[in-house]
């Protein structure tokens, strides 16, 4: 097995080169629409090819799996993971935030990754075993310890949300914290645990390329990623929970919490809120 070390350089390279192809088509989008309201654009089409021929041309014995279809299956004990524009309704409306995320994993385990915000500019990466940093300066998660004090981050379904009950977590979550934040981008929600911003984050339905990058450096700079129920982060796994080590098990009480219907705070009734105005 190659050492990690020697990938990270050239996908760091790769990242930084697919965004800056983003960057010449943000603000001037076409959409099309691949189901009910799931968009994808020119954008992200040109930059998988881009991330997809980089690794074929460096690393041709390797798998790819990648969000706009790319799916190479050979049997190697190497599988790239790219999500060439995580946050691509954003991008569609000109909302800033959004990135490139590319992990590789070698034997089912992660062994590098990165996280790419081309309008910031910030490179968040990781290698297994050797930390995580932004912009080459190591990062750690936060050492906030109550859940009152803490920012956390959500996302929902761009589709079929009547399916997802995500809300009634938001609700009682946001009842229990400081803030909730739902910026639309799974890939930057981990990097932001990974570097304090946010202090947990948990989301469902995710596909691999939405966190396997992410997940490494949420890991690599200290935290923890599990399923709702504690058991260890699955890149099939369709629940993710990260955090520091000190708010993972609190915002994971709470989490189980409305799955099981126990402890939970009444919604505010808006009729209720219409009769006691005075203005």
């Amino acid at each position: 097995m190659t050492a990690p070390s020697t990938y990270l350089p050239q996908i760091r390279q790769i990242a930084q080169q697919a965004g800056d192809l983003l960057m010449s088509h943000f603000g001037k989008v076409e959409v099309e629409y691949k189901g009910e309201v799931d968009i994808v654009t020119k954008a992200d089409r040109e930059s998988e090819t881009l991330i997809v021929g980089a690794i074929r041309k460096l690393w041709p014995g390797h798998d790819i799996t990648g969000e706009e279809g790319t799916n190479t299956k050979t049997g190697s004990d190497f599988r790239w993971y790219i999500d060439p524009l995580d946050g691509t309704t954003n991008f569609a409306h000109g909302y800033p935030v959004f990135c490139v995320s590319i992990a590789l994993e070698h034997r089912n385990e992660r062994i590098a990754g990165v996280v790419y915000d081309p309008t910031r500019r910030e490179m968040f990466a990781a290698e297994k075993g050797s930390g995580a940093e932004l912009n080459g300066r190591p990062i750690h998660v936060s050492k906030i310890r109550d859940l009152s004090e803490c920012i956390v981050a959500t996302g929902f379904p761009s589709q079929k949300r009547h399916r997802n009950p995500n809300i009634h977590f938001y609700h009682q979550i946001t009842m229990k914290t400081h803030g909730i934040r739902r910026a639309g981008s799974a890939a930057m929600d981990l990097a932001y645990v990974a570097c304090g911003r946010f202090d947990g984050y948990w989301e469902l339905n995710l596909n691999p390329w939405d966190t396997a990058a992410g997940v490494l450096i949420v890991q690599e700079a200290g935290g923890l990623v599990t399923d709702f129920w504690n058991a260890p982060f699955d890149i099939a796994s369709k629940e993710v929970l990260a955090g520091n080590p000190a708010i993972h098990p609190a915002l994971m009480q709470e989490i189980q919490n409305v799955l099981r219907g126990e402890n939970l705070e009444d919604l505010p009734s808006p009729v209720d809120y219409a009769k006691s105005r005075t203005f």
